[in-house]
């Protein structure tokens, strides 16, 4: 089965190809006991930060699915370009879209859903893990990037 339950998420273009299994669901807080659903999840395995790999939690993949389809994404055309740019604060941020493979990507592959990385981006990201978390104090992906050296106070901008 595919992304959302809708037969999508292909492979293709010969890119390499990573899983990612687990939720994860540290964010910083906690939630007063846990739900059953808390409990049974198991944490994704970071890959290693030279590996030219990273992780996508089932959670982010099921929210990506769930962003694309309601976008009129198809996903087994699209994926989550995940990029890594010049700019803020601390020297760089990162940036995501919506968006195709292309023939240098690497792709990394969850429950149907795809993440694209360019090969410059990889070298900044490589060793991540892409969750998706959800609290009181707001919602959103978020990039565990074990190459960070130092971020700003807003948060969306590090160095490495």
């Amino acid at each position: 089965m595919g992304c959302c339950g809708e037969g999508g998420g292909g492979h293709g273009h010969g890119q390499e190809q990573a899983q990612g299994n687990g939720h994860g669901h540290d964010h910083g807080h906690s939630h007063g006991g846990g739900t059953a659903a808390q409990a049974s999840a198991t944490q994704v395995q970071a890959p290693s930060r030279f590996s030219g790999q990273i992780a996508v939690t089932d959670k982010a993949a099921e929210k990506l699915c769930e962003l694309m389809v309601a976008e009129k994404k198809d996903p087994s055309v699209y994926g989550l370009r995940l990029g890594v740019q010049g700019g803020g604060c601390s020297g760089m941020t990162y940036f995501m879209d919506f968006d195709t493979p292309r023939e240098d990507d690497k792709i990394f592959e969850n429950k149907g859903a795809r993440v694209l990385v360019d090969p410059k981006s990889i070298l900044y990201v490589s060793g991540s893990i892409l969750e998706y978390s959800e609290g009181l104090m707001g919602s959103g992906f978020q990039i565990k990037n074990p190459n960070v050296k130092s971020s700003c106070g807003c948060g969306s901008s590090f160095n490495t």
